[in-house]
């Protein structure tokens, strides 16, 4: 169940918790340029035995002078990382955003400090030594615990920091891809609980900064290279609509996006019900990447299924492979090694991969269409980045995210309306397949359900005189009889009487509304204060922070008496306004 707050949690103003976001930007900013530089790092001594941070993830890698002996190249970092993960953090296994949501949702967003540490290494190796993983989980993952770490430091209350929390994993995401935009999507359709400006403000700050840090290191270009292509008009020559196609790309990359998510919850099944030692079981998966990227090597003169997969799509993006088959065998394999990778102990993320498959598949699609319709002018390009886009928002559930992000890290904004078409048909289709995506899925199978809609109540908004019950007399709390009669009255139609010892207002009773002295439960206590034209959400924020029962309501211009009390607010009547809102 979800964890409640104690009420010594401290609130800081909203300029505060921004200048917060701005130190978790730089840091996250920071962490991602290490992570890069380790990942460079560990990549070239697991594949060439050099000490170097010479690396660019989309430049395809040369044939390692170790030859066939790179096959256990992920056996040795499978092993380090499943000992740093069962030792020191097993919550940095997998692809560490549904541990983010989990945190947000069940444990008042709090992340252990070790998280951040374990991740980071875990993730590097994983990557490092050729696992089919991305790298945008980690960093989410190291960004949300840092902003959880400084939030917990500060002592603050629960939604500050899920606020900061959710910055830093829209910091990581910006700093990793170059996407300030996608980042700030990111954080709204898959993070934050609420959406207002007090949370808006810190993530748009917080993925600003890590995006000019990321900059400084890394600089302005986008994270891929596109090949010239024909706009994708929803017209063409000769009348033939293209508005169909864009629909069946984004049906056909709605399956795929199910099947991604079947397929690695499938194998991670299979994985968890072998009865073998867990160091055997994560040598048998790293054991078949191995020889799976070798075989490549020798076939195709690339490891094109060894970590984030960047330089395939880059090659897809620029015409650089065009069969059909061969694109179709790529995300096959693809599916298949980065379900193995994370089902044998991997830590690394899928938006990586989901790109991969998009890229490749889409690319297939446009590639076979040239080939059957060559005079209709068809591109490849177009419909792998369409690809993209459709696969990341289906698979993800992050909608507007996976359009705007591709986008981003192209820099071809020809192929936005296209997106979007097929991308809210993908979204549609994997819904229709199946509830869950593939960052709920697993907090779904631990029994923790994570809201898929965010949803504006009126409730907040209701004046206080609309929410209160009547108050109809004050009785001495000495007249109270010691065991009352309780009668049941349904919300709304019950009356109260202001409880006082001397000109002390000890709570209210519920009474008879003939008759002030004779109770009908048990005394409320305590109680503060309200005005009738407050906001029934800061009558709430008054309530948690000072841990009333009940809100006694006065007129504006009375002074707190126990005689101007003209009604009273109870948890029992707050509840019954919100279930009225949600009902309307």
């Amino acid at each position: 169940m979800p964890q409640t707050e104690t009420t010594d949690n401290r609130q800081v103003s909203l300029i505060t918790l921004s200048l917060l976001s701005v130190v978790i930007g730089v840091v996250t900013g920071f962490g991602a340029i290490l992570l890069r530089y380790l990942i460079a790092f560990l990549h070239n001594l697991f594949f060439f035995g050099t000490f170097s941070i010479d690396y660019d993830a989309n430049v395809p890698t040369e044939a390692s002078p170790f030859g066939p002996f790179i096959i256990l190249s992920p056996v040795i970092g499978g092993v380090i990382v499943l000992f740093l993960v069962r030792r020191f953090a097993p919550e940095a296994k997998g692809h560490g955003v549904p541990e983010v949501m989990d945190a947000i949702y069940y444990k008042n967003g709090k992340i252990r400090p070790a998280v951040v540490i374990v991740k980071s290494l875990a993730s590097a190796l994983s990557i490092g030594s050729g696992a089919s993983v991305g790298r945008e989980g980690p960093i989410i993952q190291i960004g949300s615990g840092i902003g959880s770490v400084l939030g917990q430091f500060y002592n603050l209350r629960r939604w500050q920091v899920i606020t900061l929390v959710a910055a830093g994993a829209g910091a990581g995401i910006a700093a990793t891809f170059n996407t300030p935009l996608g980042a700030v999507l990111f954080a709204v359709e898959l993070m934050l609980p609420e959406f207002s400006a007090r949370t808006l403000m810190p993530v748009v700050l917080a993925t600003g900064t890590a995006t000019y840090m990321g900059r400084l290191a890394f600089g302005m270009a986008p994270a891929f290279l596109v090949a010239s292509h024909e706009r994708p008009d929803i017209f063409v020559p000769l009348s033939v609509d293209m508005l169909p196609l864009y629909v069946l790309t984004g049906m056909m990359m709605g399956v795929a996006a199910a099947l991604f998510v079947k397929v690695l919850y499938g194998t991670e099944d299979f994985f968890d019900g072998l009865k073998l030692n867990p160091y055997v079981k994560t040598i048998i998966g790293m054991s078949g990447l191995g020889v799976l990227m070798y075989v490549l090597m020798l076939t195709t003169g690339m490891y094109h299924t060894a970590g984030v997969g960047y330089a395939t799509i880059e090659r897809v993006l620029t015409s650089q492979i065009t069969s059909p088959l061969f694109l179709l065998l790529l995300f096959a394999l693809k599916l298949l090694s980065t379900s193995v990778s994370l089902g044998a102990g991997a830590s690394g993320g899928v938006f990586s991969p989901s790109l991969f498959l998009g890229a490749t598949l889409g690319g297939a699609f446009g590639a076979m269409l040239d080939m059957m319709f060559p005079s209709l002018g068809f591109s490849m390009v177009t419909f792998a980045l369409i690809g993209m886009a459709s696969i990341v928002g289906a698979s993800t559930g992050a909608t507007l995210t996976s359009i705007m992000m591709i986008f981003e890290m192209t820099g071809d904004y020809t192929i936005t309306v296209a997106a979007i078409i097929a991308v809210v048909v993908g979204v549609g289709v994997r819904r229709g397949l199946m509830v869950d995506n593939i960052y709920t899925m697993k907090l779904t199978r631990r029994g923790h359900r994570i809201p898929s809609d965010i949803r504006s109540y009126l409730f907040p908004i209701r004046l206080a005189s609309e929410v209160m019950e009547p108050v109809i007399g004050t009785i001495e709390q000495s007249e109270l009889t010691p065991y009352p009669e309780i009668v049941h009255v349904p919300v709304g139609k019950r009356s109260f009487a202001v409880v006082t010892e001397g000109r002390h207002i000890v709570g209210v009773v519920p009474v008879d509304p003939d008759n002030p002295n004779r109770t009908h439960g048990a005394v409320i206590s305590p109680v503060g204060m309200v005005r009738e034209q407050s906001f029934l959400q800061n009558a709430m924020n008054r309530m948690a922070d000072r841990g009333h029962n009940a809100l006694l309501v006065i007129k504006e211009d009375e002074r707190p008496r126990a005689e101007n009390v003209i009604g009273v607010i109870t948890r029992v009547a707050i509840g019954a306004a919100v279930v009225q809102d949600y009902r309307s």
